[in-house]
């Protein structure tokens, strides 16, 4: 039998080691050409940032609100859902709560709550992006009217507790004090998102450039798709870190009074928290 030559057996098993070095060549190549365009497009971001806060960006040209990610320019407005949606489970916690830490007449808040809903529902149907004074008015109207609700049956909760009086059930405890801090918790959300840049139909306008709030998504424009903006989820999801954590965790308060409200929301949610698990224990044992 004829043997092949020795080079061509050496040139027959460097064929898959150089087809895996050029494999992975070329991986490498179009890893660093994304890594390139991703520098370039964040760079085109807070070039465009610059411009803006310069005054640049209200020209007619174009180019800078191009290259600006959907929080720092004008856009359709976020849709109403996720925010009726909790508006409506403080509601239903509001009623389903017990009768003797509910503010009294005990429907009347909630009543008021949902003629407030159904006017702003009127006003902006599925998109927040008109902006009115009526309309401001009667959002801050319905967070008050939650806030005051909630505030009231927390501190008589509290009290009870301190004094003895509160339910001897530990389950009834526990799904009442549950209740009160997850109301809690949507109400500030309604706060963040209602304060932040002047609320959302403001955001949507793009009249106010510093926020309030600075969102993760913010500090790295390249890993962030344009059209990201905050929404209430964004906010619900600062209220509950906020409350289960006490502290910021990926968002930032700017403001003072975003500092203030979450340091209050924190300072709640603790007492809340450690009287009703206290007490709940304290009656198992």
């Amino acid at each position: 039998m004829i043997q092949p030559p020795e080079h061509e057996h050496r040139d027959s098993d460097a064929e898959p080691e150089l087809q895996a070095f050029e494999s992975e060549h070329e991986r490498e190549h179009l890893l660093d050409h994304g890594r390139e365009e991703a520098q370039h497009a964040a760079l085109k971001v807070r070039l465009a940032r610059l411009e803006l806060l310069a005054g640049l960006g209200k020209t007619n040209a174009g180019r800078v609100t191009h290259y600006l990610p959907a929080w720092l320019r004008k856009t359709q407005g976020e849709n109403r859902f996720a925010v009726a949606t909790a508006v409506l489970v403080v509601i239903a916690l509001q009623v389903a709560i017990a009768i003797e830490l509910s503010l009294h007449p005990e429907y009347l808040v909630p009543a008021l709550e949902v003629v407030l809903l159904v006017l702003l529902s009127i006003g902006n149907p599925v998109r927040l992006n008109r902006e009115s004074p009526l309309l401001r008015a009667a959002g801050l109207l319905l967070v008050t009217a939650a806030s005051i609700a909630v505030a009231w049956s927390a501190m008589t909760l509290v009290w009870r507790l301190l004094h003895g009086t509160a339910t001897k059930d530990p389950v009834h405890l526990l799904l009442t004090g549950g209740g009160i801090w997850l109301m809690n918790v949507i109400v500030f959300a309604l706060w963040y998102w209602e304060l932040d840049r002047g609320g959302p139909a403001a955001r949507a306008s793009a009249r106010k450039i510093h926020p309030d709030f600075l969102f993760s998504q913010m500090t790295v424009p390249e890993l962030v798709r344009r059209d990201w903006e905050p929404g209430f989820v964004d906010y619900l999801y600062l209220s509950f870190t906020n409350a289960t954590a006490f502290s910021p965790t990926d968002t930032l308060p700017l403001s003072r009074w975003a500092k203030l409200a979450m340091m209050f929301q924190s300072l709640i949610s603790l007492v809340t928290v450690a009287l009703v698990v206290a007490r709940a224990v304290n009656i198992l044992k």
